[in-house]
């Protein structure tokens, strides 16, 4: 049996609800303005296909066994969910993307993220129902950013590589800069060591770099140096947590790591050079934009926000 031609239809699970509620067949018929045998004829055909018995025979009045309780049970959700899906539908039509995929470089605020979140399914239309559209945020590294959206994966990056020349048929918005300080555990060697420090001093001790998520363009490193050792790992997050236990040193967002510099977590370090990056937001020409991404991009275009993502930095 196809799934076009399965007996468990939204009319066939009203009219269980529409029996059960009116407690016999007749009470149902009249309700429906059809004969009992109709209705009774219905109900066989749908037990036959499934193989179960909906309604107690024994019993002069329309009771359900378990199957069927459970039927009407699962059913009414069901019907509830068609309903919410035919709702979302329409509104769809009305120019809302049914999905919104953001890639967000993992340098950016995750707690700003999903306060845009918030104030994105805070809004209410006149029935007082939110967006429709699905946001799917992912976090991407380096040049990963970039290859989810060129990818199709994301209709959103924010907080690509500024210097990037991979945006043929893509609109560019720039977001703004992050300053990076080179920073290592108090017990860490190079903490005791004079500044500027010397690159060849830096090299001598392992680095944490954060892995590029690219899978299909070229992975991306930066502020390695020739012959370092390299612990790789994930999000920026572990990055963090394995230059305070001492495992590595590297360049972090200034922000980011700012109180655990204040409470004396992590030392800065001069090194012979500033590191800044420059980032921005990015999204396909080509598409149709929708509301959802207008929205999004109504809310990016304040330096407010853009200062949030770039500087908020984590408890």
């Amino acid at each position: 049996m196809t799934e076009r031609e399965h007996p468990l239809t939204p009319d066939a699970i009203r009219l269980i609800a529409t029996i059960a509620e009116a407690g016999s067949f007749a009470g149902a018929a009249r309700a429906l303005g059809k004969v009992p045998s109709a209705l009774s004829y219905s109900v066989r055909q749908l037990e036959d296909a499934l193989d179960v018995l909906l309604f107690d025979r024994a019993s002069r009045s329309a009771v359900l066994t378990p199957a069927g309780r459970e039927l009407l049970n699962e059913g009414s959700r069901l019907l509830l969910e068609i309903d919410a899906v035919a709702s979302r539908v329409k509104r769809v039509a009305s120019g809302w993307e049914g999905q919104l995929a953001i890639a967000a470089n993992a340098l950016m605020c995750p707690h700003t993220l999903l306060d845009l979140v918030d104030a994105f399914y805070a809004q209410r239309d006149t029935a007082r129902l939110p967006p429709p559209t699905r946001i799917r945020l992912r976090q991407e590294v380096l040049s990963g950013t970039w290859e989810a959206l060129l990818s199709g994966a994301a209709d959103l990056a924010i907080g690509v590589d500024a210097d990037d020349t991979r945006n043929t048929g893509l609109q560019v918005m720039p977001l703004g800069d992050i300053r990076f300080v080179f920073a290592v555990a108090p017990h860490h060697p190079l903490a005791r060591l004079p500044e500027p420090l010397d690159p060849a001093m830096i090299r001598m001790h392992r680095a944490v770099a954060i892995a590029d998520s690219a899978l299909r363009l070229s992975p991306t490193t930066r502020n390695l140096l020739p012959g370092q050792d390299v612990l790789t790992v994930p999000t920026l997050d572990m990055k963090i947590a394995a230059q305070l236990r001492g495992l590595g040193c590297g360049f972090l967002p200034e922000a980011r790591v700012r109180p655990h510099v204040e409470r004396g977590e992590l030392v800065v370090k001069r090194t012979a050079e500033d590191k800044v990056a420059q980032f921005a937001i990015a999204w396909r020409s080509g598409a149709q934009r929708g509301r959802a991404l207008d929205w999004w991009l109504q809310q990016l275009d304040s330096p407010r926000t853009r200062a949030a993502l770039l500087e908020g930095a984590a408890p």
